[in-house]
């Protein structure tokens, strides 16, 4: 019995550790007064901090819609130049609190979720800078496959500013335009 209930009590720790781990930087603030179906549609990796999931991938997007309980259903994809074949992954976001604040924990692997933060947003929703549970990961996206050099610029010095080293960061090649998981109406 005392076996059950530590595998049991195990288990519950490990949960709630798994989903209390999504969070922001200390010094990041997600965006207030966020609208979400303005946010939705295809948004093209523009930089990103390297990590295992993304490895070796160029012409990298991402898809956002919603479900029916106003949850996101996220499909990323990108072409692994070193396999040359296309990839995509298909995952959940939630908000972590209010639905105006872009403070959202996204998942791919079932009750395992990671901070998702629009920190930086442009008023017509066409970039935005996106900064993970910690410093390891960030991102810059754009409506369009470049960005202007003054909006690069700005979401350089605020990544600096929260203490993001933007030295790591990767400049995503989009040089192909037939991503077979693309829905780009």
């Amino acid at each position: 019995m005392k076996k059950k209930v530590f595998i049991g009590t195990s288990l519950a720790f490990l949960f709630l550790l798994f989903n209390n781990c999504v969070s922001i930087p200390k010094k990041a603030k997600p965006i207030q007064n966020f609208d979400i179906n303005r946010y939705l549609g295809v948004w093209y990796e523009i930089a990103r901090f390297d990590f295992r999931f993304e490895k070796n991938l160029d012409n990298t997007s991402a898809q956002y819609r919603l479900d029916k309980n106003g949850n996101v259903i996220v499909l990323n994809s990108g072409f692994n130049f070193i396999k040359k074949e296309w990839k995509k992954a298909e995952g959940l976001a939630k908000f972590r609190g209010q639905k105006d604040i872009a403070a959202l924990k996204v998942s791919f692997f079932g009750p395992f979720y990671s901070g998702y933060n629009v920190v930086a947003l442009d008023e017509n929703y066409q970039y935005a800078l996106i900064a993970g549970k910690n410093l390891d990961y960030l991102w810059i996206l754009s409506r369009e496959k470049n960005i202007p050099q003054d909006v690069k610029s700005n979401y350089l010095q605020i990544a600096k500013e929260i203490g993001y080293d933007i030295t790591r960061l990767i400049w995503v090649v989009h040089d192909k335009n037939n991503n077979p998981y693309l829905n780009e109406n």
